[in-house]
Order: structure tokens, then C-alpha cells, then sequence
């Protein structure tokens, strides 16, 4: 969601600041701005639209001083113009927000009474205003926040600074994640670590309910009960060129090319060298008596992970014999759920810091026998509050639309599979096949992205259309509603999935020669009832885009892409999904491209969903 920078430093803030604001860009935003306090003054600039506008602004209006704040917004309560960009104001209290107020109409009303007016349309609004209430009260600024915290609902981390109090910054934490970058002589806090790379290599993780008072010598965190708590500084290992585009036009371009290096690095010490075992204390101790006693799995998920838990319930029924529920946790919060004894919780994000996931594995959690969060961010909340973790390690994924979060889930979620399987029904002749694909898999993920200018080709059709309908069947029916996400997410084309067998059913209703269909279609036992539903289509004057790693033969209006998918035994390839992933990421890709449209940040989209 937001972006949120802070600085309390020996050096000009402002400087930071924009480049913290530069970094925070892929995870979307509508309006942008800054503040800094200078002689016991607080100066703003802010602006609709990207931080690059915020340029000519600061050219105009020099900012000093050391202390700051700074935010990129994504509307929630107002529209995108400069007015509801933050940070926002009340008398010397400056303040920026992540999250939303879920009480604010109540408490702008009391502020109204009281005398306050406001110059936004934004819940933020009533956080500052309410702040300088407690400090014309007599409150210090640490006193204002602890107590105006108590008054608010929602989810949200703020960052707050008053120009009559210059040498401390107050951070707060409570639903969106903060990280405190620690310096030398200086602080620096952020909503991502990546945002303070370049100026710290040492992080403290606000916990949540967590509230710092930062200065430029230390940092003193409070717990919601006012009590003075201790946070392990971490040294991050991440470089900033991991987060640089390199080469690649868009971010997205190089995380999809990145795939063969991400799932390398997800199998890395996760393999033993003779192939004949995986290695069960990848989950933390305790994990191989844990996983005896697991009869059930609950994966709850939002989006593209949701997708991938999908496909994960093939694994888990049709290799393991496990029973598996997948579930959108936006949809589980709000029903009762019967759990059967032995189920294990399996959360799925790549930031671990998706709200709804979040508040499904609280709510949840307790009713089950374990939770286990597969996770690309090792310092994130998921990862914390899980019993156990599998971490991804596809390194940072910085474009909207995920695509290598996806590949390396799913190689996790196998790895799951086959530690779970040894306790059903999974044989030791199929798990040494699983085993034998996983370590090809990096290799094979490989040779697929060399279809990159055969699908560009092909995205030129898509370019004037306005709607596209995605087929598949089995463990791909999920990889095709993955395919018409990634097409809609940065296209803009409205896109929808189907399993090929309910095209009759309804969406059949649809297909002309105006309305492209890309069909997943890999080699196994489904195929040829496959072939009879793509003659459905091309019977009614259909274009179809086929992917398929079998011998189907192109006819009239029908477009067959080879994926060099197969086995040389001409078995389904377990790790299939996997692969067919890759050709429908970069066709979503191309045809974006080629329609001009913003293919890291997306409108309307951010890339950590840190609100209900």
C-alpha cells in the first residue's frame, strides 16, 4: 500500500527522503510529499501524481533540517489530489499514515465540535488534529501518541514529528509494518527495509502495537502497555542492486528471467546431494515430529498465492492423500470454519504482511494444530507470529504483478508435499520422481523463457482487444486463473479463467472472433478431453492460443505454442504447472507493453495489500 519514510539525522533530510520515496514506488501510489522541520517550523511540499513531480517543488522550496517525513499515498478516503496528500497538518504536528482509521467519521465529528477544521477528505486528518489536541493539553509528543492510540480502530503505522519538539520522531505500529533503519549519529524508519538500503545495513522490526520514540542517539520502543521493550537489531544481507532493474525495461521483465536463478536459490540446501531424501528440519526444530501428527491442511491465501494454494491441493490430495482446503482469507475472516483434529494452517503471502492473511491466521490459529507460513520475507509478521516458516527466498519482487513469489511458492509448496506425503500415502518411487523434477526444475524453468519472442509475436493480437477468456483443466485450471490475472492486472484487459469443461455451461455465450482464448493444454490424461472443448471454440469462430507440450495440430485460427514441458518418458511432468506459469507471464507482459500501460505500478494497485 503506502510508502512511508522518515528521517532524524545529522545531515539534510530531504535529500533521504526522496530517494527513500523513489524506492517505495512499486508498491503503488496516487500522490506524494514531504516535510521536514526547519527553525521550529514545519516546511511541506507534496503533489498529485509521482514523486518525480515532486522535483521541480523542492527546486522552489529548499528543504532543510534533519528531521523529516515523507509518504506516497494510495487513496482510500479522498481522491488523489495534492490536498489529501500527506504528510498532513495541524499546527506544528506534521504526520503521515499507512492503513485506515476505521473510527474517523466519529472522531472528526468531536474535533469539529471542538474547533478544528479540516483541509482533507482523508481518515489520516483526524489523527494529526487529535495529536496536537493532547499536546495543547500539556502532552509531550510521546504522551499525545500513547494516548491518542487508545482512541483509534483500524489498522494503520504512523510517523509523526512536531516542529516544537524537532529532536524526537514517534513511530507507531499497529496493523502495517515499520522497520527502523539504525545509523551512526541518525535514524532512519520506513514501511520496507528497501527504502533505507542504501544509507543502513542494520534493522530494528516494530512489533505490533509497538510505539519508538526516535532520536538521533537512540531509540526507546514502548509496548501497548507503556512498557519499555527491547527489539534485536538485524544486519540485512540484501544488496541495493538486488532491487535495481539492471538491464531489464520493467522490474517485471527481470523477476520473470529471474525464476530459474529464484527457484535455485528456494531448493538451495533443501535437496540432499543423492536425491533421496529431503531434509525435515528445513521447518524449524521440531518440525519432523510436527509433521507426523499433521492429517488435514487449511491453506488460506489472497490473489496470486491463492492461486498457487490452489494448485497445492492437487499435490496434497493426488500425491500426498492429504485432505486440503484452500480458502481466500478475505472470505474465511467471516464464517466458522469446522476444523478437523490434525489439521496444519498454511498461510501464503509474499510480503507476510497481507492484512487479510494476517488477521485470518489470529483468528485462526488457535484451532489449529500448528500454523506454518510459506513466506518470501524472512523479518515479516507472518513469519513471526507462525509457528513455523518456509521462506521462499526469491529475493525482492519489486513489480506489482508477482511472478517469481508465484514459481517459488509453488516449489515450497511441493517441498510441503513431499514431507507431509511420507506420513500418507506419497511412495518412495513418486517422491524420488518429485524429487528428481525439483532439481531439474531451474534448468527447465529456463529453457520455457526462451519462448519470450515467439509470445511477443503473439501478443500483437491482444493489443487492440478488450476482453480475453483463459481455459484449463485440473491442477491448470489454477494456473489459468493465474495467466487472466496477470492479463488483467496490467493490461487492463478484462480477462477471465474457466475449467474448459464448464465452457458450455455458460461462458461458451461469449466466444466470437473478437474474444482471444488462450488454452492451457499440457500432455496428460485430460488432453483429449481438452482437444473436443477447443473445437467448441473454434466451431463458433474463436481465436485460440493454445500452450501445450502434446502434438496438437494448428488449424485455421488457432495459434499452437510448443512448451518444452514433457519427459522423455512422455509422462505429465509433476512440476507441469510450474512451467506452463512462465508463457502466460510474458504474454501479459508483451501485450501491456505494447498497449503502453504502467506495467510495474498498475493503476489502482499496490503491492502489499495491508488493508482490509
Amino acid at each position: 500500500m503506502c510508502g512511508i519514510m522518515g528521517a532524524i539525522a545529522q545531515r539534510d533530510a530531504a535529500p533521504v527522503l526522496f530517494a527513500g520515496l523513489k524506492r517505495l514506488e512499486y508498491r503503488g501510489y496516487d500522490s506524494a510529499g514531504l516535510a521536514t522541520i526547519d527553525n521550529h517550523a514545519v516546511v511541506r511540499v507534496r503533489t498529485h501524481g509521482k514523486v518525480g513531480t515532486l522535483t521541480d517543488k523542492l527546486e522552489k522550496h529548499s528543504l532543510q533540517g534533519g528531521t523529516g517525513i515523507a509518504h506516497t499515498r494510495w487513496a482510500t478516503h479522498g481522491k488523489p489530489e495534492e490536498r489529501n496528500a500527506h504528510p498532513l497538518c495541524s499546527d506544528t504536528v506534521a504526520l503521515v499514515h499507512n492503513g485506515i482509521i476505521e473510527n474517523h467519521a466519529e472522531l472528526r465529528q468531536q474535533l469539529v465540535s471542538a474547533g478544528y477544521q479540516f483541509d482533507s477528505d482523508t481518515d489520516s486528518e483526524v489523527v494529526v488534529h487529535l495529536i496536537h489536541q493532547a499536546r495543547r493539553a500539556g502532552m509531550d509528543l510521546l504522551a499525545a501518541t500513547q494516548h491518542v492510540v487508545t482512541l483509534l480502530k483500524g489498522a494503520y503505522a504512523l510517523l509523526i514529528m512536531d516542529a516544537s519538539q524537532p529532536d524526537s520522531l514517534i513511530a507507531v505500529r499497529q496493523g502495517s509494518p515499520l522497520v527502523i533503519g539504525v545509523g551512526i549519529g541518525e535514524h532512519f524508519i520506513a514501511s520496507d527495509q528497501l527504502a533505507l538500503l542504501p544509507v543502513v545495513q542494520s534493522f530494528m522490526y516494530l512489533e505490533e502495537g509497538d510505539i519508538a520514540q526516535v532520536s538521533r542517539t537512540g531509540v526507546t520502543i514502548y509496548d501497548p502497555a507503556g512498557h519499555v521493550v527491547e527489539r534485536d537489531v538485524q544486519t540485512n544481507t540484501l544488496s541495493v542492486t538486488q532491487a535495481d532493474r539492471g538491464k531489464y525495461r520493467h522490474y517485471m521483465l527481470k523477476e520473470i528471467f529471474e525464476q530459474p536463478s529464484a527457484i535455485a536459490d528456494c531448493l538451495e540446501g533443501r535437496l540432499h546431494a543423492d536425491m533421496s531424501a529431503l531434509e525435515n528440519a528445513i521447518f524449524g526444530h521440531g518440525a519432523e515430529s510436527l509433521l507426523k501428527k499433521v492429517k488435514a491442511v487449511q491453506i488460506i491465501a489472497c490473489g496470486t498465492s491463492y492461486h498457487a494454494g490452489m494448485v497445492a491441493r492437487y499435490w496434497f490430495e493426488g500425491l500426498a492423500g492429504i485432505p486440503c482446503q484452500v480458502e481466500v482469507a478475505s472470505e474465511y475472516r467471516y464464517r466458522k470454519p469446522v476444523v478437523q483434529p490434525g489439521t496444519l494452517l498454511v498461510t501464503l503471502s509474499q510480503s507476510g504482511e497481507t492484512a487479510d492473511t494476517l488477521a485470518a491466521l489470529r483468528a485462526a490459529k488457535a484451532d489449529y494444530l500448528a500454523s506454518l507460513t510459506i513466506c518470501n520475507v524472512a523479518e515479516s509478521t507472518l513469519v513471526r507470529e507462525s509457528d513455523a516458516a518456509l521462506l521462499t527466498h526469491a529475493g525482492p519482487e519489486i513489480g506489482v504483478a508477482s511472478t517469481k513469489a508465484f514459481t517459488t511458492q509453488l516449489t515450497a509448496l511441493l517441498i510441503l508435499c513431499v514431507l507431509l506425503g511420507r506420513q500418507h500415502t506419497l511412495s518412495s518411487e513418486t517422491e524420488k520422481t518429485i524429487l528428481n523434477e525439483l532439481q531439474q526444475l531451474p534448468q527447465r524453468v529456463q529453457a520455457v523463457l526462451k519462448l519470450d519472442e515467439e509470445i511477443k509475436v503473439v501478443a500483437q493480437r491482444f493489443a487492440e482487444k478488450q476482453h480475453a477468456l483463459f481455459l484449463g483443466r485440473g491442477v491448470h485450471y489454477p494456473i489459468a486463473l493465474e495467466g487472466a490475472l496477470k492479463l488483467k492486472e496490467i493490461s487492463y484487459i478484462h480477462a477471465e479463467a474457466y475449467p474448459a469443461g464448464e465452457l458450455k455451461h455458460g461462458p461458451l455465450a461469449l466466444v466470437d472472433n473478437d474474444m482471444p482464448v488462450v488454452v492451457v493444454a499440457p500432455k496428460n490424461g485430460l488432453v483429449e478431453k481438452l482437444k473436443a472443448n477447443l473445437a467448441e471454440v473454434h466451431a463458433r469462430g474463436g481465436e485460440l492460443i493454445v500452450f501445450t507440450d502434446a502434438h496438437i495440430e494448428a488449424s485455421p485460427g488457432m495459434t499452437v505454442i510448443q512448451v518444452p514441458a514433457s519427459l522423455e518418458n512422455e509422462n505429465e511432468m509433476i512440476v507441469a504447472p510450474i512451467l506452463f506459469t512462465l508463457p502466460l507471464q510474458l504474454l501479459a507482459y508483451h501485450v501491456a507493453v505494447l498497449r503502453g500501460t504502467d506495467v510495474d505500478q498498475p493503476r489502482n494497485l499496490a503491492k502489499s495489500v495491508t488493508v482490509e
